[in-house]
């Protein structure tokens, strides 16, 4: 296996990237246009032993949680929730009808017309007035996560549903998006396991909320001349907003080979590899039977979570309300609430002492069947699931933050015009894949700065270094500490507010993998 990495690793050294492509901080492979001098390459050497150096774990910390997705001006701050909290702590107060165990279904679809999506503060719009409706008809306060979720993937306006929200002109930036080398880093980790799986002649890659399709797009590059693995795939994109799947079908440069006859079925794939391409809005509907491969690259801090608060009365689950002045605001629930059974299984996780320190925890049921979903297929199917997110390896607090255009918001500020996200649970996710199968086996999480720094990431900044301008030079130099690096960059000279800053440590990754596959790299 060591000889099979090495190869890969040689093979993306010597990758030549398209004309088309330039380096920038966002993304782009670097085209090859002159031969940078050996001052270059020496000045990404040091930074490459600076950068790993500073790998270190975050399981021994406590880690501040005011951190969330890669902001672009390090002097953003977060606001309090608690201008928007109140607590009912009454334990007299007469309690409200029990929440009922069976779900209703709601037709929303008549309430409102969808609102054009704008960052521009504006009274009562159309998200405001559903999640008020919401509210009203449930005659009280909602759960934080479902606030999340409508927030979120709300079919008319929700944030991600309507609008292209990655890269610079986005409200955030994620690590595809900063240089090719992500992406090709993740194709050896996915070619590698392959090659452990006996090279099957089918093979599922299922993304889970894949952005731009920068990432695909990257990976299916550097494979591109392994023709018995790309050959073998079949590429499954879970996504459920319109706007990014035409993003992402132009990005893979996906083509319809049946589109001359209007009546034959569609069959897409990408003019990249040959590959064919599918989309479906869940996991589910990606059909098993098939040896599958899963990344799932800041998808999970995109989850909904609930909120728990510790009161006189004990846990009470924070929940969202309308406040006399027509503005949402946190309240606490009277009553134990359906979520606290995920509540109760976390602690069930949990040293004693872990849970006595605590005055608030988030849980998030959707992670936790989300990766029990994740381990039984891989425990029936083969395969692997690489997971890449921030978070900590063991319970979350409340880290639940908005960010709007690159700056961190209030959290009921506006709904609809920011991201809303939270930190991992790596441990929870880790619970929840050895309960479900027991033919799969957890192996990290590492930092990412570790993972990319063991899977190659060194040698190929360097190669690319050798064939870039002085102005790509930078750009890779900014890209490469952002991906591997902590805190602000050493090497920046400009404005003290737009250093760039590494996500090496904050970002962790995770495999689960069926165990007759053996240890995947680099978790050995």
């Amino acid at each position: 296996m060591a000889l099979y990495a090495i190869s890969l690793f040689s093979h993306i050294l010597q990758l030549q990237a398209p004309s088309e492509h330039t380096i920038n901080i966002q993304h782009g492979p670097v085209s090859v246009l002159q031969q940078a001098s050996s001052t270059k390459i020496k000045m990404l050497r040091r930074l490459v032993l600076q950068a790993s150096t500073q790998r270190c774990s975050l399981f021994g910390a406590s880690s501040s949680l005011s951190w969330c997705r890669q902001s672009s001006s390090s002097s953003s701050s977060s606001q309090s929730p608690n201008s928007n909290f109140v607590e009912h702590l009454e334990d007299n107060e007469p309690a409200s009808p029990t929440t009922p165990s069976a779900a209703i279904s709601i037709d929303r679809s008549g309430l409102h017309n969808p609102a054009q999506h704008s960052h521009e503060p504006s009274s009562d719009c159309e998200l405001v007035k559903h999640l008020k409706s919401i509210i009203k008809f449930r005659g009280g306060p909602i759960a934080v996560a479902e606030y999340m979720e409508e927030v979120l993937t709300n079919p008319k306006a929700g944030f991600y549903i309507n609008r292209d929200v990655f890269g610079a002109e986005g409200d955030f930036i994620t690590s595809p998006e900063v240089s090719q080398m992500f992406g090709e880093m993740v194709g050896v980790w996915a070619m590698c396991l392959w090659e452990q799986m006996g090279q099957p002649k089918n093979l599922n890659l299922v993304e889970l909320g894949p952005g731009r399709g920068t990432l695909l797009a990257d990976l299916l590059r550097g494979a591109s001349k392994f023709r018995n693995f790309t050959d073998s795939l079949h590429i499954h994109m879970v996504e459920c907003s319109p706007t990014l799947k035409k993003l992402q079908y132009r990005n893979l440069k996906c083509i319809n080979k049946n589109d001359t006859d209007g009546d034959a079925e569609e069959h897409i794939i990408s003019r990249l590899t040959g590959t064919s391409v599918s989309w479906h809005a869940t996991l589910e509907q990606v059909p098993a039977g098939t040896p599958t491969i899963i990344i799932a690259h800041e998808f999970y801090d995109a989850l909904p979570v609930h909120q728990f608060q510790r009161a006189s009365r004990g846990w009470c689950e924070k929940m969202v309300d309308v406040a006399e002045n027509s503005m949402f605001q946190f309240v606490l629930s009277k009553q134990p609430t359906p979520a606290t059974l995920y509540l109760l299984k976390r602690f069930k996780w949990a040293e004693n002492e872990e849970i006595g320190k605590l005055e608030q925890v988030e849980v998030c049921p959707k992670a936790m069947d989300l990766t029990q979903e994740i381990a039984k297929r891989i425990g029936s199917d083969g395969g692997g699931a690489l997971i890449i997110d921030y978070g900590l390896n063991g319970i979350v607090s409340d880290s639940l933050q908005a960010i709007r255009k690159h700056g961190f918001v209030n959290i009921l500020d506006n709904p609809g015009t920011a991201d809303l996200s939270a930190y991992v649970d790596f441990a929870a996710i880790r619970h929840s894949a050895e309960e479900a199968s027991d033919d799969v086996a957890v192996h990290g999480p590492m930092t990412q700065s570790q993972f990319l720094g063991a899977l190659g990431i060194n040698f190929r900044a360097e190669a690319l270094m050798e064939n870039c301008t002085d102005e790509q030079a930078d750009s890779l130099r900014t890209g490469y500490w952002r991906l591997v690096g902590e805190g602000e960059a050493p090497f920046w000279e400009g404005p003290a507010e737009q250093a760039p800053l590494g996500m090496g440590t904050r970002y962790l990754a995770m495999a689960i993998v069926n165990k007759k596959q053996g240890v995947p790299i680099p978790f050995q």
